[in-house]
């Protein structure tokens, strides 16, 4: 709890979101949220993922959360809190804390980086200190390919990387999963999309052996249908 309180104090110390007279002092917001379904293997999984932000142009305050249902089960769910500080153009650093309820409760201090790379590639890249002393790092790349001016195409790839076992987690250190694959969306209007989407998320290395050694499925490929929505 020692590190959630660090992360809580790093939080209330930041630069408060104030006018900022070299970028016209204007406070913005936004926010984005998925959600979809698939049938995988008899199973029914619903999985959601978010992030919003307020603030200026140079400073903004951050919530992030992904999870999913498994039968109705809550598998895994986080939510993240961070202050993000623009330290070049496109890219902003990342600190504050992230709390899990699944698959166990445990807290994190968080640090990263978020923004477009060359080529328009929507990247994160993030490094997480558990409270238990667990350590790894995940990063996540987009692209979104515009067929049309509704139609959407955008290929996906997230990996974890362990640097410490969390045996209590079932993780071992190294590569523990892969998410990877492409989502086709249609905005029907700007702010509201559908879409489809083949995606292999499967569990890596160590932490798939672990799996497997317990019976649990190591995962795959699923085809999900879902709704995007930003506002």
């Amino acid at each position: 709890m020692r590190m959630l309180a660090m992360g809580a104090a790093l939080l209330l110390g930041a630069p408060a979101l104030a006018a900022d007279p070299m970028h016209g002092g204007q406070t913005f917001h936004y926010a984005e949220v998925e959600g979809d379904y698939a049938r995988v293997g008899g199973t029914d999984l619903l999985n959601w993922e978010g992030q919003g932000w307020i603030g200026t142009d140079m400073d903004k305050f951050w919530v992030k959360t992904e999870g999913e249902l498994s039968d109705g089960a809550l598998e895994r769910a986080e939510v993240q809190f961070l202050y993000g500080h623009t330290l070049w153009q496109f890219f902003d650093l990342q600190a504050g804390v992230r709390v899990d309820a699944e698959p166990d409760r445990r807290g994190y201090l968080a640090l990263g980086v978020q923004g477009l790379a060359p080529y328009l590639l929507d990247t994160q890249a993030h490094v997480f200190l558990g409270e238990k002393g667990d350590v790894h790092l995940r990063f996540r790349q987009l692209f979104n390919l515009l067929i049309t001016n509704r139609l959407i195409v955008s290929p996906l790839v997230e990996t974890d990387f362990y640097l410490t076992d969390a045996p209590e987690r079932g993780v071992g250190a190294g590569f523990s999963r892969i998410e990877t694959g492409v989502q086709t969306r249609y905005e029907i209007r700007r702010k509201f999309a559908p879409y489809l989407a083949a995606v292999y998320d499967r569990k890596l290395g160590e932490t798939a052996r672990i799996a497997q050694a317990n019976g649990e499925d190591v995962g795959g490929w699923s085809l999900r249908a879902g709704l995007r929505l930003w506002f």
